[in-house]
């Protein structure tokens, strides 16, 4: 893939990013951390930038951490749910089968009955 540089300002200092990701997203990132650190720094003007970008860095690592354990929690729940729907595919086919069963029986013994 294409690396692309992109320029991008964070907390008053300028950074240049190399990534393979479109720079649209980038740039929108960066704006979101950025807006962050200075809601931060309004919020608490005693905080310098880089303790704001500090607590940043950990509400993000939360967020993170939260939504991968959130996504593992769903592939679990998928594979009991397709584990599940498999059981009662086999549980379907097997009463199907007796039903069919039961079919050919009454069959004959309709034919005995009718002799």
């Amino acid at each position: 893939m294409n690396k692309n540089k992109v320029h991008v300002k964070i907390g008053g200092a300028s950074y240049t990013i190399v990534t393979e990701d479109d720079p649209q997203y980038v740039e929108t990132l960066a704006e979101e951390i950025d807006g962050e650190i200075r809601s931060i720094c309004n919020s608490n003007p005693s905080l310098s930038i880089t303790q704001a970008a500090v607590l940043v860095a950990l509400d993000e690592a939360d967020a993170c951490k939260k939504a991968s354990a959130s996504a593992d929690n769903l592939r679990v729940q998928i594979k009991d749910y397709l584990e599940e729907s498999a059981r009662a595919k086999m549980e379907v086919e097997v009463a199907r089968r007796e039903v069919e069963r039961l079919n050919r029986e009454i069959s004959d013994l309709r034919e005995r009955l009718n002799k």
